[in-house]
């Protein structure tokens, strides 16, 4: 017989087939907030792993970037790639006339332009070059664009385009001084050329680099005798040297 103990809590003995202790509230909390600790501490473990993958693959991204530019320096300490050199050999005029009335100009020249590579180990690709008249700084021919070309170690590579200019517009104070140049039996036209080229070492070809070359060529009017008349044009033999930048 046990004494002091409710018949309620009498049925609920261990002893009981149908006892089931219920956990206690505190131990409920306390195991949930391990169990979402554990949770949350996994997460962080893989967002670790996964920024630590994506360090590694930047650093070897970045390291590789590296290794390739201290070649590309190297090789170019190493071979000192130097600029082509260009000639204007001859211009050819077929047609030079200024209008003052209505200030346009009208020019059509042949020019032979010639390119030698100065380097004995570096090729250089000419990509495209675009070839026009100025006076004074002023286009007064439209851009002639010649062929592609690969130049080899000491090669030397000849252009010969057409340039036109039908009635190309001109600022009246140049129509003015075109004229007197005109009237002076001399006239200074700048015959240029822009583009892109690349270097050749080996294997390697270096990214492409804007080229300007511009070409002063002294044209004389009124005495024939200082070019060679073919056919309708006459042909000045100039070999002027001309200024690159690369």
């Amino acid at each position: 017989m046990m004494f002091g103990i409710p018949p309620s809590h009498q049925k609920l003995s261990k002893s009981s087939k149908h006892y089931s202790p219920e956990p206690l509230p505190f131990l409920r909390r306390s195991f949930t907030a391990t169990m979402t600790a554990r949770d949350d501490c996994g997460h962080h473990h893989d967002e670790y792993k996964r920024r630590k993958f994506y360090y590694h693959v930047m650093a070897a991204i970045i390291t590789v970037v590296i290794v390739i530019l201290f070649v590309i320096f190297l090789i170019y300490l190493i071979l000192r790639p130097s600029k082509p050199s260009f000639t204007l050999q001859d211009i050819s005029v077929y047609a030079f006339n200024i209008s003052t009335a209505t200030t346009t100009l009208t020019s059509n020249f042949q020019v032979t332009i010639s390119s030698r590579n100065p380097n004995s180990r570096i090729g250089i690709y000419y990509d495209k070059l675009d070839v026009y008249a100025t006076y004074h700084n002023q286009q007064i021919t439209l851009p002639t664009m010649v062929p592609p070309a690969y130049q080899g170690h000491k090669d030397i590579t000849v252009w010969s385009p057409y340039l036109y200019g039908t009635e190309v517009p001109v600022a009246p104070y140049l129509a003015v001084s075109l004229a007197e140049d005109e009237t002076a039996g001399m006239v200074l036209v700048n015959v240029k050329a822009i583009g892109r080229v690349r270097w050749k070492v080996g294997t390697f070809v270096s990214t492409t680099y804007r080229l300007n070359v511009n070409c002063p060529a002294y044209i004389t009017f009124g005495n024939r005798n200082n070019g060679v008349v073919v056919g309708p044009a006459v042909k000045y033999q100039l070999v002027e040297g001309c200024n690159v930048d690369v």
